[in-house]
């Protein structure tokens, strides 16, 4: 049988997130504000990777930026990803695990935050590229 092409019609969208796990191995959500795609829904803290930026470099921007919190480059441990097809573009998805982080996290740009166990993800509304990572992320932490 032949393998078919990949849709390589949609630009891809690198993003990317990060589970903060604290001491009692809960991990902090943040909800998606009015006005916003897929608002009310609940995510990781995160956000695009802009051009000249490395991965981590973008995490730890966002996270400053949305959180008010500062991660060091050698905090943040690759954990998970999803690919999924979002609107006209392709999303990649880079999830991060950090337990370290100085600064207590701030909603600047989410309505609300919230510490979980990885086990109650599965009962929030998550955006669908999401949802997949929870089951991942249950297993490493």
């Amino acid at each position: 049988m032949l393998a078919t092409a990949p849709d390589t019609a949609r630009p891809l969208l690198i993003v990317v997130a990060a589970a903060l796990v604290d001491s009692d191995g809960r991990v902090l959500v943040q909800q998606r504000p009015a006005g916003t795609p897929m608002a009310g829904l609940w995510e990781f803290p995160g956000g695009k990777v802009e051009a000249g930026e490395t991965p981590e470099a973008a995490l730890i921007r966002e996270l400053g930026e949305e959180l008010g919190i500062d991660v060091t480059p050698a905090c943040l441990a690759p954990a998970v990803f999803a690919s999924e097809t979002l609107g006209d573009r392709h999303l990649l998805l880079l999830l991060y695990a950090c337990r370290k982080w100085a600064g207590v996290p701030d909603a600047r740009h989410a309505t609300a935050l919230r510490w979980v166990r990885p086990v109650e993800l599965h009962r929030l509304p998550m955006p669908p590229a999401d949802r997949p990572l929870i089951g991942l992320l249950e297993a490493l932490l």
